[in-house]
């Protein structure tokens, strides 16, 4: 899933700007899984490891409140890993127009 490519993007003096995305509030289930991160754990990979898909690495980073722009979490930090993908993904795209 490509997060950006189908935000809407306007032109304004010339210059093209993408219009401001909205993430979905993820809460906690009791199926989520719960990991402590290790030393070169990025989100990118556990993402890959998880999901099956490095480009969903937001959703873990909003699921625990990172927003540091970086994809490198802290060592030794417990980090929930959402279960229910699938669900998260549509509210993203409901909440940004965006048809499938």
């Amino acid at each position: 899933m490509k997060r950006y490519k189908d935000i809407e993007r306007t032109k304004v003096d010339g210059r093209r700007s993408t219009n401001t995305v909205v993430y979905p509030i993820i809460t906690p289930k009791i199926s989520d899984t719960y990991i402590i991160t290790s030393y070169g754990d990025r989100l990118d990979n556990l993402s890959w490891e998880y999901y099956k898909d490095p480009s969903l690495w937001w959703i873990i980073a909003r699921a625990n409140n990172i927003n540091t722009g970086s994809l490198f979490p802290k060592v030794g930090i417990q980090l929930r890993i959402p279960s229910d993908v699938q669900l998260i993904i549509q509210e993203y795209n409901d909440l940004n127009n965006i048809e499938v």
